[in-house]
Parts: structure tokens; sequence; C-alpha cells
């Protein structure tokens, strides 16, 4: 060993135990210094908040700002394993929730694809170590349950159309009309056409994936299956119509069908009908009557129809209009077991010349349009060829 002269000391050497002590020092020193070097604990939390759409969404707060500005460079797998969501517990093999990520009012903000279901409980799971310089493996969780719906039954069947209770042997379709909305999915569970001795006819309907609902989800377009209708088709001649001429039937709805709460219908619902002799002849204007109002009054103008017409279509595809083409404004019913339509107008009738507009696409209840029979035979000559989109019918008032 040296002096800070260079010079070598004289006597003895430094201990083994000053040496030891020596290192000891050093290490310490640069442990403190990677101590320090290590980030402060995140005060980032999670929590459940009510966002402006009304619904529920997840917030990570107590970011910095240089955090939040490196988070709106990420992508959704990343945010992924830095905030998800779960319903129940989370699984390995359960996916998190989808949903969108992004900045907002300085936070991490996640927003569910799907509304929340009412009941069930939802945990969302916040990864502190997987934040920008994160370290460690600490989880933060934060659960949320919808409170459950009121599954008091008060949802019922408002209508069934036809509302006759005579129909044809080739009836098309039924109408179902409820009294809130319904949840979609395997309505075919809950709909049964029963025999006059209460047997269940096998497969009667045209059970589609795609339910034919309206936009509200009140009603449903039921079909009788095509091929239970049109002769000459396997169905027909293995299984036999649907529906058969002269005999009694009974359409019943489950009471256990779900509304869009969850609940069950208030009570079951049976429509009995009796079945007439098929109905294939096109459905003709020329034998509907009119009933046309005074000018100067908003009374009615009324159609009265030969036969029943499809519920649905009868008060969309007939329309009013003025002898220049300008359509009249106002409301339409449908009554009389579809036999008659009314039409009363917004504003006064004025004296002069009108039409009432029929496209040609309008039905019957077995299908039939205006000049085209639901069931073609190919082997028969068909005179009768209508190539406009809409017939006319012209009155008078004065």
């Amino acid at each position: 060993m040296f002096n800070t002269k260079g010079q070598r000391f004289k006597g003895s050497r430094l201990s083994e135990q000053a040496i030891f002590l020596f290192a000891l020092l050093c290490s310490i020193a640069t442990l403190t210094l990677c101590v320090k070097s290590v980030p402060a604990q995140t005060t980032a939390t999670i929590k459940w908040v009510k966002v402006e759409s009304g619904k529920m969404a997840v917030e990570l707060t107590g970011l910095d700002a240089a955090t939040l500005q490196q988070l709106a460079k990420w992508n959704v797998l990343q945010f992924q394993k830095l905030l998800a969501v779960y319903v129940g517990q989370p699984d390995a093999n359960v996916p998190p929730m989808l949903g969108s990520y992004r900045i907002h009012n300085n936070a991490l903000r996640f927003e569910p694809q799907f509304a929340l279901e009412p009941g069930v409980t939802y945990r969302a799971v916040f990864l502190p170590g997987k934040l920008p310089g994160g370290l460690g493996n600490s989880v933060v969780t934060a659960t949320f349950s919808p409170p459950s719906r009121d599954l008091t039954p008060t949802t019922v069947v408002a209508q069934i159309y036809p509302s006759s209770n005579v129909v044809p042997e080739n009836l098309l379709k039924f109408y179902l009309h409820f009294s809130a909305p319904m949840r979609r999915g395997n309505v075919y569970e809950y709909i049964r056409l029963l025999d006059e001795s209460g047997n269940p006819v096998e497969l009667p309907f045209l059970e589609i994936d795609e339910e034919l609902w309206n936009h509200d989800l009140t009603r449903l377009t039921l079909f009788i299956d095509p091929g239970r209708i049109k002769r000459g088709v396997k169905p027909l001649e293995e299984i036999g119509p649907s529906l058969e001429s002269g005999k009694r039937y009974r359409l019943v709805i489950d009471r256990e069908w779900r509304d869009g709460n969850g609940a069950p219908l208030k009570e079951s619902f049976e429509k009995a009908f009796t079945v007439a002799p098929p109905d294939r002849q096109p459905p003709n204007p020329a034998d509907w009557k009119l009933e046309t109002p005074n000018a100067d009054t908003r009374a009615a103008l009324t159609i009265r129809f030969p036969e029943p017409m499809e519920h649905a279509l009868a008060q969309r595809l007939i329309a009013v209009t003025k002898s220049t083409g300008e359509s009249i404004a106002g409301s339409v019913m449908l009554d009389d077991q579809e036999r008659r339509w009314t039409f009363i107008p917004d504003a006064a009738w004025q004296s002069g010349r009108y039409h009432v507009v029929i496209q040609t696409t309008i039905e019957d209840l077995a299908g039939n349009n205006i000049g085209k029979p639901f069931e073609v035979d190919v082997f028969k000559n068909i005179q009768r060829h209508l190539t406009s989109q809409t017939v006319k019918l012209t009155f008078e008032i004065r």
C-alpha cells in the first residue's frame, strides 16, 4: 500500500477486517442509489362512474400528464393488460369485455360495448405494474352490480292479426303484438299451434334465426311454413298442410316468454280460429267500395274490402293524393277484422278530385298480391299480367 505521496506504508498491511468494512460501505452506497431510482408507488385509482350516455364505465384517475400522454398512443391490447373488465371473477379462459378506451378529463376511461345486465357482478382489474415505468405485481379491483330489474309481470299479448276468427287454409302469416318490448331469441319455444284435439301441429312455422321483429321489439311476424302451403312441394306432400280446411285450431302463446326486462308475460294468450278453404284469388281494387266524405270537413274516407287484408301492409301501402299527385297527410286505421280501411285527413277536405293510390304488393291473408296469386300454378296459363307498381281509385269531393 502507498500513501498520497506514492510512498509505501511501513510497518503493516491493512487488516482483512478493514478491507471487508470498506467493501460493505461501498455496497450500502450503491444500494442507496438503486433505491432512490425506484419509481414512487402510483396513486392511480379505479372507480365505476355513470357517463354522459347514462351507461356505466370504469375510470382510472390520478395519473400524471406524462403518463396520460404515453397512454394516448396505446392500442386496445395494451390497454387490456393494464385495465380490463370481466363478468364475475376473472378467469384465464374468459376474455375481458369488449369496449373502448380513451383519455377523458385527465383519466383513462373504459366504456363497455354492451349495456350491463342487471343483477350481474362486473369486476374491473387494474395492474399498476403495467403503467409506463411501473414496477411490481399488485392488483387493484373494483366491482359493480347493476340493481336487479323489477320482474313483476306486466307485459301482455295485446293483439294477434289476422283478428278474424276465420282464416284461409293457405294463411301466410300471423302478427303478434305485445304491450311492451320483448326479448329476442328462441321465440318458437313459446309458440304452439294446437289442433282441435289439443295436439301440437308438427313444425307449422318457418323457423328462422333472424327473427322478424319490428324496431321496438313489440311486433313479431310469424310465417306459416310456405312449404306447407304451396302445392307440389315435398313438405306439403309428405307432412300435409299446417292448417286444414274445416278444422279448428288454437294459437297459444306461453306466459314463460320473457319481455325486455326479463319478466315473464303476465298471462298466456290463445287465439281460436276456424280454417276456411284456400284463397288463391288475387285482391282486385275494382271490387273495393269507397265511402267518400263531404268538403270542408275532416270526415273519414273509408274503403270496404270484400275480404280481410294483411294488417301491416294495408296500413302502409295505401295512400291518398290530390289529382296533382300531392300527398294528403292523415292517419290510417284498419278495423272490422281488417275489412275496413279508414283515413282521416289532418286538414279539412277541399272540393276536387282525389286518388287512392295502392301499391300492388299489398296482400290478402294468403299472401296474394294485386294481379299475382301467392301460389302460381306453372302448369296453368295465367291470363292476367300487371306491370304497374300502383293502381288508382279516383273519387270526387263536393
